[in-house]
């Protein structure tokens, strides 16, 4: 019963978290109400969530149905549609908003609406997990982010190198309050089913039994005078560690001073970098762009 009670908890927290982080749906998660639907006829997908929640600022109530899809599915139209009348023959009162959350490897080449004139009112939701910065969610350096953080796409990064940190840095985070790592932990898990992680989950779990955790960058957060300090560096790898992803794959591998002059911008100067980058032809444009954003450092 108590791990029942724990699952449940467990996904009405991945709930709130996928709506606010990842579709922006601004929820109360104080108001999520996980809904049983073992009556649908539907396939048995683990990480499927259907919850009713209340937007902040509004009275009325409304379902979330979300679903996270790793391929392209011919028939993901229809089957969205069979969620969608299965759910409301259980639930009849509130909007009913419907999100596909897509993770495959391959481009998306799913339609949100179906091929059938009697049908072409029916519309549901998809996000692109290849259109998210994953930096913005790394960045914000909270264990929840850092759990969404692995339905990123991990462009060219070692995989297990990306989970490694993702694991890492919720110890670190959490390294007082085991319970609460143990609950974000077991949400990392489940996620990471969908991509088929799981031996990568393993791994960085023995990884944090063989580590001294004290050694992570931010540890100091759970100590009051380092906490502005902790944050920030924190939020300067996580920015950091995808710019220099987005760099190797546009440019190639990246010269140690080059490196070394990226660790010694800030992170409002790393993140104007993220975006100028788009248009950098080669290393010569980096160099460039770097000498003046120092330049301008000395002067001010």
């Amino acid at each position: 019963m108590h791990k029942d009670i724990t699952s449940k908890h467990l996904l009405k927290r991945m709930a709130a978290d996928l709506a606010n982080l990842l579709l922006e749906l601004d929820i109360d998660p104080n108001s999520v109400e996980l809904l049983e639907t073992q009556h649908q006829r539907v396939e048995e997908r683990r990480a499927d969530l259907v919850v009713r929640a209340t937007r902040r600022g509004q009275a009325d109530s409304g379902i979330l149905h979300i679903e996270i899809q790793n391929s392209n599915d011919p028939d993901m139209s229809l089957r969205m549609l069979r969620y969608y009348t299965d759910i409301r023959f259980q639930y009849r009162d509130g909007a009913l908003h419907q999100y596909l959350i897509y993770i495959g490897k391959q481009p998306l080449h799913m339609a949100a609406t179906l091929p059938d004139p009697a049908l072409s009112s029916y519309r549901y939701h998809i996000l692109d997990m290849h259109t998210v910065d994953c930096s913005l969610l790394l960045a914000r350096d909270t264990p929840d982010a850092l759990v969404m953080a692995i339905l990123c796409d991990f462009r060219e990064r070692p995989v297990q190198d990306v989970v490694n940190y993702i694991a890492g840095r919720l110890k670190a985070l959490l390294y007082e309050d085991e319970r609460r790592f143990g609950e974000y932990f077991s949400m990392l898990e489940r996620l990471a089913e969908n991509r088929s992680l799981q031996q990568h989950i393993k791994e960085a779990k023995d990884m944090l039994t063989q580590v001294d955790v004290t050694k992570f960058a931010s540890y100091q957060w759970g100590r009051e005078d380092g906490l502005r300090e902790g944050r920030e560096e924190g939020q300067k790898e996580g920015i950091l560690l995808l710019l220099s992803l987005q760099l190797k794959q546009q440019l190639g591998e990246l010269p140690e001073t080059v490196r070394q002059r990226l660790a010694n911008l800030t992170i409002g100067q790393l993140e104007s970098l993220a975006t100028a980058v788009l248009g950098f032809a080669d290393l010569a444009a980096v160099e460039h762009w770097l000498a003046e954003t120092e330049s301008s450092k000395r002067l001010n």
